[in-house]
């Protein structure tokens, strides 16, 4: 007998097994990630209706659309920490069981300064971004993790269907329907996310508080340079679904059903774009995607900036912008993968996460403020352009050196790994 074997030890999942549930863990986080956007898009199709019922200025309607966007925004930054140190599986349905309570509220809500409250706590939802990157970047290697991440981004189509759905149902069943029904998903959600999500195998859980963890993450430089790129890409996107229904009925005449059904192509486009900007960002690089994505949407921009004719001009403009968002905002997550530390990857994922919604808080004020000083929104879309373009630049510039280093210090600590296992 072999008395120098060492005890049986409890082994951990083997790659096969992995493998066959990163798909599940990917189906279940974008699942989860579509219904809290869901609930966190419902003021935008109803922006207009609520600005003509309680006659709001521009501003005011610019602002209760943007407030869930501003607070869902700096929410990722606690939601990505909490991410890392207790795992998706945890914190996700927290964090939609939360939500059920502002969705709720909306239902009962009629002055303008409860619809802000609301819209306050509502931006809980906007935070599962946070949340559901790590999660599936713990589950896939890096030759597939921009792919599985622009596939988890599908969850922002949450926000088409509420531009499809929340102003017809409230016409056909009532103001409350939309809101009943949100919060009943959200339920189910919950207490689905709780039973099948998996943290992944062999993830590391940081130490030490979470606001430590952030300003070691902040002192990454990394960081901000894709804090600016997020803040762009998602920012552009973001800005467009919330405030697009308001821009279509002032500049085109559209009545809200009309504009809402348009707003939600534009979301559908920027959705299915998403993981196309991540594939191509496997295959390519993310700095290439970046470049033209930006490039083109600063094209466009003073394109629709000269107020075209709706169709086709101006459908052919605010779509290409969507797919061109679409497809940054995927780029951006993939450079992500390859840049940020891997323990580290919820947080960096919540500071970015927090720039993009922040980059879409600020558009609709700046549209709103100018329609209402200028009588024409030619301006911030100029703006837009010169911002697209200045990201365009920086990428070129700045990122590329910073992905070639990461690359290099990856492959540098694979071999490392690889040699000592030989030693061994």
């Amino acid at each position: 007998m072999n008395h120098d074997r060492e005890p049986t030890a409890i082994k951990p999942p083997q790659p096969a097994a992995r493998v066959a549930n990163a798909p599940l863990q990917l189906a279940v986080a974008t699942l989860g990630f579509l219904v809290n956007f869901w609930a966190w898009a419902l003021l935008g199709p109803l922006g207009p209706g609520i600005k003509e019922r309680l006659d709001l200025s521009f501003a005011a309607q610019s602002l209760l659309v943007a407030v869930p966007v501003v607070v869902g925004s700096l929410g990722r930054i606690p939601v990505g920490s909490l991410t890392d140190r207790y795992g998706a599986r945890i914190v996700f349905p927290l964090v939609t069981v939360a939500t059920i309570v502002p969705v709720l509220a909306l239902s009962v809500a009629s002055s303008y300064p409860a619809l802000i409250a609301i819209g306050f706590f509502l931006g809980i939802g906007g935070t599962t971004f946070a949340i559901g990157v790590p999660h599936v970047s713990a589950w896939y290697p890096p030759a597939r993790r921009g792919f599985a991440i622009g596939v988890f981004g599908v969850g922002m189509g949450g926000t088409a269907i509420a531009n499809f759905t929340t102003v017809r149902l409230a016409d056909a069943y009532g103001d409350t329907a939309p809101f009943l029904l949100v919060a009943a998903i959200l339920a189910g959600y919950a207490v689905l996310s709780f039973l099948l999500l998996r943290d992944a195998s062999g993830r590391t859980r940081p130490t030490g508080s979470p606001w430590r963890r952030l300003l070691d993450v902040g002192r990454l430089g990394v960081t901000w340079q894709l804090c600016v790129l997020y803040a762009v890409g998602f920012g552009g996107f973001v800005a467009f679904s919330v405030y697009l229904p308001a821009y279509l009925r002032t500049t085109y005449d559209l009545d809200p059903a009309d504009g809402a059904l348009r707003t939600a192509g534009f979301v559908v486009l920027a959705v299915a774009a998403r993981p196309i900007g991540g594939w191509l960002s496997d295959r390519l690089h993310p700095v290439p995607v970046l470049v033209w994505s930006f490039a083109l949407v600063a094209v466009l921009a003073v394109v629709q900036a000269f107020e075209p004719p709706l169709m086709p001009v101006a459908t052919v403009a605010l779509l290409g912008m969507a797919v061109l968002l679409g497809a940054a905002s995927g780029a951006v997550f993939a450079l992500v993968g390859k840049v940020a530390p891997a323990e580290q990857v919820g947080a960096v994922t919540g500071l970015v996460g927090a720039a993009g919604g922040l980059g879409g808080f600020v558009p609709p004020l700046v549209m709103g403020w100018v329609y209402g000083a200028q009588g024409s929104y030619a301006i911030g879309l100029m703006l837009l352009s010169n911002v697209a373009l200045a990201a365009a630049v920086f990428t070129a510039v700045r990122m590329r050196g910073s992905a070639t280093r990461a690359t290099g210090a990856a492959s540098a600590t694979a071999a490392g790994a690889r040699l000592a296992t030989a030693i061994r």
